[in-house]
């Protein structure tokens, strides 16, 4: 598909060269419109996430202008404020400080050629404001993308605990949701609660994966080998986000209780808030069969998710339809046997049931899910895996997603 007249704002704080979570998807998409005809401008920031800092060689302290794809392709990171350790206050502030540079970044482009389509992502939900900003003055039409249901995230997490707060800020995002021209998310049960709260179409454009790019592998033994593992040991990975929605204190708890099944070994990989503790109290422990390890390379990344026997989803029950895990569509890419803490009736616990493509448990049970790890490293499970194939390939293909949400909104 070619287009070579359309040039499309994005405003998001999450993007490339980051490689989980919100910014991956972004800048995947990014790179996707500008290879097929688009012109794109990015407004983003310095790359951080997982990690909470700003990642080398990039530093934060000042505007930053890249120019990439033959010139197709323009993108402004904008200083701002990076906890190290990220509370509720100073999550505002963090995101508070993104808005304000992003702000005074937007000004020069009311004085530039148009932009024809903004597509503004959420997290943080007050970015829509910019859109609406820069419409006002320059027209064109906002596709608000909800990747994160993040106001009710924080209230149900007990991330600020003030019920006037979250009266206003769900009046200024239903400000929002109410004057943008389109609305979209990535799960449907994400997309039942804005509809619910906006009274409006919303679009669903589930998160995609690149499905030449990850794939399951014939030779897992040998993979495990490289790794350092034996043929014969069964590997449960973790490789995500460390942080407060995923609940993973019931991973040590499950090592400590697991030690006696030697063959078994966990993995926990990313960065994120909750590392230091949780390897403090491995250590504590004396958990010789959990092992932390650093995000893997995109070049590694689909040896690394073929190591493992088991890929854990995990989120605590508030959690339930606020967010979608954004590392499941990789792992069914690369056919991996998912174990999901979800609610039922939830799009996660939907999606993977009704397509029989991994195992899903209640969240926030420790001796459930120890369970559930210990059948799955001892069954066989081919089934399962050759379905989550099959969904990716059918349903979440990149190019397939994109098209479609090309041909509908821009």
């Amino acid at each position: 598909m070619k287009n070579t007249t359309k040039r499309v704002l994005i405003i998001g704080i999450n993007y490339s060269p980051e490689l989980t979570g919100i910014g991956k998807y972004t800048g995947e998409m990014v790179n996707w419109l500008s290879d097929n005809g688009f012109e794109c401008t990015v407004i983003t920031s310095f790359p951080y996430y997982p990690n909470w800092k700003v990642q080398s060689p990039y530093s934060g302290n000042f505007y930053k202008k890249e120019i990439a794809k033959e010139g197709r392709l323009e993108i402004y990171r904008c200083p701002f404020f990076v906890p190290a350790k990220p509370s509720g206050l100073k999550r505002i502030l963090h995101e508070a400080s993104f808005f304000t540079s992003a702000f005074f970044q937007i000004i020069p482009l009311i004085f530039k050629k148009k932009h024809d389509h903004v597509f503004c992502i959420a997290p943080p939900f007050h970015l829509g404001f910019l859109a609406l900003f820069y419409r006002f003055f320059k027209g064109g039409k906002i596709n608000y993308h909800i990747q994160d249901l993040q106001i009710e995230a924080a209230r149900d997490l007990k991330v600020v605990q003030s019920n006037l707060i979250f009266k206003i800020l769900f009046g200024l995002e239903k400000f929002i949701l109410k004057r943008v021209d389109t609305i979209s998310s990535i799960s449907n049960g994400m997309r039942n609660k804005i509809i619910d709260k906006s009274k409006r179409e919303v679009l669903n454009f589930p998160n995609w994966v690149d499905t030449d790019k990850f794939y399951p592998l014939l030779d897992r033994s040998s993979v495990k080998l490289e790794w350092g593992y034996k043929p014969d040991d069964k590997i449960v990975l973790y490789s995500g986000s460390i942080g407060e929605k995923q609940g993973l204190d019931a991973l040590i708890e499950i090592a400590m209780e697991c030690l006696p099944n030697t063959n078994i070994k966990f993995i926990i990989c990313g960065n994120g808030p909750y590392k230091q503790n949780l390897e403090e109290r491995a250590i504590a422990n004396k958990l010789h069969n959990l092992k932390f390890m650093p995000l893997q390379s995109s070049d590694k990344f689909n040896a690394f998710l073929n190591l493992a026997d088991v890929h854990l989803v995990l989120q605590k029950s508030e959690a339930s339809d606020l967010v979608m895990p954004s590392k499941l569509t990789t792992i069914l890419s690369a056919g991996g046997l998912v174990i999901a803490t979800a609610n039922e009736g939830t799009s996660l616990y939907k999606d993977i049931v009704e397509n029989d493509m991994g195992i899903v448990i209640k969240p926030e049970n420790n001796e459930i899910l120890k369970d559930a790890i210990l059948k799955a490293c001892q069954s066989d499970h081919s089934t399962k895996v050759k379905n989550a194939r099959q969904y990716a390939e059918k349903f979440l293909n990149m190019d397939v997603m994109l098209n479609k949400m090309v041909a509908t909104i821009l």
